[in-house]
């Protein structure tokens, strides 16, 4: 329950272009002239940087040592091949598997001391949690730490955006364009699939289980998930409401999916087994799927995942 109380309060709440030419340009030695040698190097650094609090932030040559504040921030850094170089991350943490064995600094109160003795070049804050934090934030600035903030991604857009802000700041520029690249031909090929859906199915996602029920409403990713697929969510709210139980069994979805099998034993069975619920179409043909609640909400690489496991569950058939 601990778990999934953070969790709910969490949600609610180039490659450097090293371009290094070195220009060697020499007219023919005349007698007594010495050679003349010219010599042009590009580097990606110093960067300058407009973060998502709209703070230039300048970082002057590439970090060697990195803080991540949230666990996405962490999942893009690894992603784009920085995994070495983070040496602190945050309590929530748990992906990759090498996050166990990184210093931990902290869970929304992160410990300012702890990151300052581990010495990083730059710390991965994020917006989402910038405005309280902004006085530990100020205080890792005033140790000559440079903080850069992250964007509050609300749409795959936005999380390209944040992938390419993490590899503009740290010398991973080509891999950031890389690893957007490749996404969005993922989704692309999801969405062409998707459109041989003939038809739509009805869709609850359950975040939390009875009695606290709480769901993915619209404009959450798990709504955009839903719609790429051409699946319809049956929440009309927006965000993340609590929704009492009647209020499911009326919408009588045909799929139920929950979100916090990796928390709580047996989640799919014991909501097929929930009482008043035997005659909602998702229970009755046994139309309940678990998926891993940190690739359909955590704003990084592993979204994608989250899509194919989403449409694999809603519509085998087309998804197999």
């Amino acid at each position: 329950m601990k778990k999934w109380y953070l969790f709910l309060v969490s949600i609610l709440l180039s490659a450097g272009i090293l371009a290094g030419c070195g220009n060697d340009t020499a007219e023919p030695k005349k007698d007594g002239e010495e050679k003349v040698e010219e010599s042009t190097e590009t580097s990606a650094f110093p960067v300058t940087l407009t973060d998502a609090a709209d703070q230039e932030v300048v970082i002057e040559e590439e970090p060697e040592a990195i803080v991540s504040l949230i666990p996405s921030n962490t999942e893009i850094a690894f992603e784009l091949g920085l995994g070495e170089k983070v040496v602190g991350v945050s309590d929530f943490d748990n992906y990759p598997e090498e996050v166990a064995d990184i210093e931990k600094i902290g869970g929304q109160e992160f410990n300012v001391e702890a990151i300052i003795a581990l010495n990083p070049d730059v710390v991965l804050a994020h917006n989402s949690g910038a405005h309280n934090s902004t006085e530990g934030l100020d205080q890792l600035r005033d140790a000559g730490i440079t903080v850069l903030i992250v964007n509050d991604a609300q749409n795959f857009e936005e999380v390209y955006d944040s992938i390419e802000m993490i590899g503009k700041a740290t010398g991973a520029t080509e891999e950031a364009n890389q690893t957007v690249e490749e996404m969005k031909t993922r989704l692309a090929e999801i969405e062409e699939k998707a459109k041989s859906v003939e038809e739509k199915k009805t869709v609850f996602v359950e975040i939390s289980a009875a009695p606290s029920l709480y769901t993915a409403g619209q404009k959450t990713f798990i709504d955009d998930m839903l719609n790429l697929i051409q699946a319809e969510n049956v929440i009309e709210e927006e965000g993340w409401p609590q929704i009492d139980e009647e209020a499911v069994i009326e919408k009588n979805p045909d799929v139920i999916i929950t979100t916090y099998g990796y928390y709580t034993e047996n989640a799919v069975e014991t909501l097929l087994s929930r009482e008043g619920w035997q005659d909602v179409t998702a229970v009755k043909e046994k139309q309940v799927y678990d998926v891993h609640s940190d690739k359909v909400t955590r704003t990084g690489p592993r979204l994608v995942e989250g899509v194919e496991e989403l449409a694999k569950a809603i519509y085998p058939e087309v998804f197999k």
